[in-house]
């Protein structure tokens, strides 16, 4: 093979789903942060879709990766099965030898383990790869499933992974129950033409590379032509290439090598998405959006990009300057240290992904995303909290303040509308003050 010759450690371009050659691009992380919040709410319940080759299943072996020890996972594959094989198969994955159990012992005994976990202060977690292949029957046990709760909450988090159609059975009439089950929604776009060129540096750099120049500055853009971002693709088409490249004795993969191995893969240039060409065909459907507290189903955006009227607004206020303002309309925005987030506070007190707001047309409601540092109000720690016109968040030095744009525009019509001003604080624990120490000092049990 090639390793040799372009002084590679491994092989940079293989199709199975590694983690270590994992690529997070905007789209991407966004994704992973989504499956992360199957742990971190009680009733989490994630729809991830992309087309074939998007990254989906490396994308979960990642995750699965990172999860703690106390989520009990079963992780379900083959998804061409009966719904009395769908059980079998979770059961299987949880250790147990349910073969020769009837339906009924089988759900009992789901159950029942679900609830020992659960006593146990254990997670559950369900993840079905390839998930448009479940028939209606099996998508009815899985929402049968999801209903198992205590008094307090919901016992199993459940992500769905699968291609496009997936959508469009979970939209079906019959499965509008399991659907409305449903926490969020996420379809994994293909790459950029940016993100093909740093998804290809970055395998390389994994494989050996070591800052070499492996492929032509010139080779990115027919790659993304021929590939229209798809993961799976750039790696088939790149293996390839380095494969001519190689027969030529040429230790840089040049546009002849790109052409080369278009000829041998008798590739044309690609075609739009299958769900870009279902729009094409229904623009409706491209401009559906619905956003109740939870679930979102726009089709071929990321959910954080939210439509329809501007309900408020964030300002990020340091030193008492504006320095940044983000809209809010009906969906949710993500708050966090990192840039995939829509609003981004880089300060090693606040965690990745720290809160989110979810914004309805009647009401904005900041969430905690499981984050270190915890989100307080009126010095006290809460989960969750409905926002009113002037509310602030403070972190460190940094403020965020909620504008309530319904209020303001009832204002200046002569209507009143009532509002309720508070503050809310998310410590930034560690930090050296008398002030941070006080807080610490007076806060009291948390609240949920």
């Amino acid at each position: 093979m090639y390793l040799d010759l372009f002084k590679l450690k491994e092989l940079p371009f293989r199709l199975s789903p590694d983690p270590q050659f994992l690529y997070l691009s905007k789209n991407h992380a966004r994704a992973k942060a989504y499956m992360e919040s199957t742990i971190w709410f009680t009733d989490g319940f994630v729809v991830i879709t992309g087309e074939i080759g998007a990254g989906k299943t490396t994308l979960i072996e990642t995750f699965l990766r990172e999860v703690d020890d106390s989520v009990a996972v079963a992780q379900i594959n083959q998804t061409q099965v009966s719904a009395l094989e769908f059980l079998q198969s979770v059961l299987v994955q949880f250790g147990f030898q349910p073969f020769k159990m009837r339906k009924a012992e089988l759900l009992a005994t789901l159950n029942q383990f679900l609830v020992e976990q659960y006593t146990a202060h254990r997670k559950v977690l369900l993840i079905v790869d390839e998930a448009q292949n479940l028939s209606p029957r099996v998508l009815e046990e899985i929402r049968m499933l999801s209903g198992v709760e205590t008094t307090k909450e919901k016992v199993l988090r459940i992500i769905l992974a699968g291609q496009p159609e997936l959508n469009d059975k979970l939209d079906a009439p019959e499965l509008v129950q399991l659907a409305q089950r449903i926490r969020l929604r996420f379809h994994l776009t293909a790459l950029s033409p940016h993100d093909v060129e740093t998804y290809i540096r970055h395998r390389l750099e994994i494989a050996g590379a070591e800052g070499r120049e492996i492929f032509a500055q010139e080779t990115f853009e027919k790659i993304f032509r021929y590939t229209g971002g798809t993961p799976r693709l750039i790696n088939t088409l790149c293996d390839t290439a380095m494969m001519a490249a190689y027969t030529s004795d040429r230790d840089r993969v040049t546009l002849a090598d790109i052409d080369a191995a278009l000829a041998e893969l008798q590739w044309n240039e690609a075609a739009p998405p299958t769900s870009a060409r279902r729009n094409a065909n229904n623009p409706t459907s491209a401009a559906e959006n619905a956003s109740d507290g939870g679930r979102m189903s726009r089709r071929d955006k990321p959910m954080s990009e939210n439509v329809g009227p501007v309900v408020g607004r964030v300002l990020l206020i340091t030193e008492g300057q504006t320095i940044a303002e983000v809209p809010l309309r009906p969906g949710r925005k993500i708050i966090g240290r990192t840039t995939d987030n829509d609003l981004q506070i880089d300060s090693r007190f606040v965690s990745r992904h720290h809160c989110q707001i979810i914004t309805t047309s009647h009401a904005c409601v900041i969430e905690d995303l499981n984050s270190t540092n915890g989100m307080y109000f009126q010095r006290r720690r809460v989960r969750r909290h409905s926002l009113n016109d002037g509310d602030e968040i403070v972190l460190g030095r940094h403020t965020l303040r909620y504008v309530d744009e319904r209020v303001h525009r009832s204002r200046n019509s002569g209507d009143t509308i009532p509002g309720l001003q508070a503050t809310v604080v998310i410590d930034e624990a560690g930090v050296e003050s008398s002030i941070e120490r006080a807080i610490e000092q007076s806060l009291d049990k948390p609240t949920n």
